[in-house]
């Protein structure tokens, strides 16, 4: 298990593990700059957030981060030299899986002293953090019937609903041009599915258009969904076309507003919480703010008995150890090495994708020299409980703690996916500024630093960049995260609500042959 409670600023550097040979640049730190507390004195110019060698680094040797490797000495590195994608070489090495070793049951707080917040309870109890009625397209023809019936349904027409927080429409890029059979037309379905009841939707329309691949009948069927009162399903081709749909549609909608302005908000345990944890454009403080605090804020969350949804596959590779050694059993941590082994073995051989080394630009442009080291932080998003359960893309989520989704590193592709499998919130940290919002999910974005989120307050919910600056302890802002969970799944908006964000981030994973 990852120890993050060593910590120690000497200066411009930080220190994250005494067995380290590098430390992290607080501040911009300048050729000639003395660091007395290691004993070295800067021989490069490093930004905040890039690695400083601590001490002299053999080629070959490995390089340490919170004592796990992220990779290799590319050559003899020299102490107070940057360390970097330059000098680091990306390689495999040998992993200790380690399964249920460092498992320890989470104790749950009793019930009468847990956290609450005021939820939307629906008919099968499940509960929800917003009110919208969505509109969900079959297959990309129907795409722009879906579109133009939400976008009918504006701010002014639905002042009279206050307790509706939108229509909104739901639409990809296939449905048809892909195999009939299999994973690839399993999986848009769940997702699809997923959708359909979500607690977060009072009522669904599904829009098709008649000749797709994927059938409206043979989803409804495959995901045991019946249209009635608040399932309702249009065919393009037998309704007559393009208007006439459009206009059976906005009647339908119109019909189900009443009603599904009726609901109310009601006081439900933090337990009926479940977290889709997401991290874009991460930089080098990414794993020393923004992730552990997230991290900190799963760990109060599971102690209350909710859900914590780690994913984006690619980004715990090279630390998917530090996962199973926790796992409940060897089943869950075997699951997540076959989820591992099919990324590298089938999915992505010879593939320039950042599971095979390289991190996107902007990450290595933050300080992160491979996959290796972004996936140290991301890693750290879901805490330090045990891991309880493995789940495929957009597979229903049933079993409370941390958790893991099989989801690709793309975040409105990987969120879409946790959605489905009934997040009901997402929380999002970002050290580059990701400007993400989605629906029918408020999506709360976490800055790793306080520059970035000055620039960038519109779009940021929460500064984690304190722990950096002294002002709050990674215990004081892992509480502040989780009180600020509670206040958004209450109804408070999220900067990416205000902003209107989220009418184009469905994005389910379309892993087939496009033919």
């Amino acid at each position: 298990m990852l120890n993050l409670s060593s910590k120690r600023i000497t200066g411009p550097v930080i220190r994250l593990h005494p067995d380290d040979n590098i430390v992290i640049a607080r501040v911009d730190v300048g050729i000639g700059t003395p660091v007395p507390g290691e004993g070295f004195t800067a021989r490069s110019q490093v930004s905040a957030g890039h690695k400083i060698a601590a001490r002299a680094i053999a080629a070959g040797e490995p390089i340490r981060k919170y004592n796990v490797v992220i990779g290799f000495a590319a050559a003899d590195i020299p102490p107070g030299t940057m360390v970097h994608s330059h000098n680091i070489t990306f390689r495999e090495f040998d992993r200790d899986y380690a399964f249920t070793r460092d498992y320890v049951p989470t104790p749950l707080l009793p019930e009468s002293e847990r956290a609450t917040f005021e939820g939307i309870v629906r008919a099968d109890g499940r509960v929800g953090t917003r009110n919208y009625i969505g509109i969900l397209s079959t297959v990309n023809c129907s795409a722009t019937v879906c579109h133009k019936v939400a976008e009918w349904f504006t701010p002014e027409r639905l002042a009279d609903y206050p307790n509706i927080d939108g229509v909104a429409a739901f639409t990809h890029d296939t449905g048809c041009g892909m195999e009939m059979s299999g994973e690839p037309m399993d999986l848009l379905r769940r997702t699809m599915g997923g959708y359909a009841v979500h607690p977060n939707f009072a009522a669904v329309l599904v829009i098709g258009l008649g000749c797709e691949r994927n059938q409206l009948t043979g989803f409804m069927q495959q995901q045991g969904l019946v249209a009635g009162e608040n399932l309702h399903t249009f065919v393009m081709q037998e309704q007559g076309g393009t208007r006439k749909t459009i206009e059976a549609a906005i009647e339908a909608v119109k019909a189900l507003l009443p009603g599904a302005n009726r609901v109310t908000r009601r006081t439900v345990p933090a337990s009926h919480l479940s977290i889709g944890l997401q991290c874009g454009g991460s930089d080098g403080f990414s794993s020393i703010t923004a992730n552990p605090a997230l991290g900190a804020a799963m760990d109060i969350l599971v102690r209350h008995g909710g859900t914590a949804i780690l994913s984006e596959t690619p980004e715990i590779y090279g630390v998917e150890h530090t996962l199973t050694s926790r796992a409940r059993s060897r089943e869950v941590g075997e699951k997540l090495v076959e989820r591992i082994r099919w990324w590298k073995d089938e999915y992505t051989v010879g593939r320039d994708v950042q599971i095979n080394g390289k991190v996107s630009p902007g990450n290595n442009a933050g300080g992160l020299a491979n996959i290796f080291e972004k996936s140290l932080g991301s890693s750290m998003k879901g805490g330090t409980t045990g891991l309880m359960e493995v789940y495929k893309y957009a597979e229903p989520v049933k079993q409370p703690g941390l958790v893991f989704m099989d989801t690709p590193g793309f975040d409105p592709c990987s969120a879409t996916g946790q959605i489905a499998g009934g997040a009901n919130l997402v929380m999002f940290t970002t050290g580059r500024g990701s400007m993400f919002g989605c629906k029918p999910v408020p999506s709360v974005k976490l800055a790793t630093n306080t520059p970035m989120y000055a620039k960038l307050t519109e779009d940021m919910d929460i500064n984690c960049g304190e722990i950096l600056d002294g002002t709050a302890s990674m215990a004081e802002m892992g509480q502040k995260i989780f009180e600020l969970m509670l206040r958004v799944a209450s109804g408070e908006k999220s900067k990416s609500e205000l902003l209107g964000l989220g009418d184009h981030e469905f994005v389910p994973w379309n892993i087939g042959v496009v033919g």
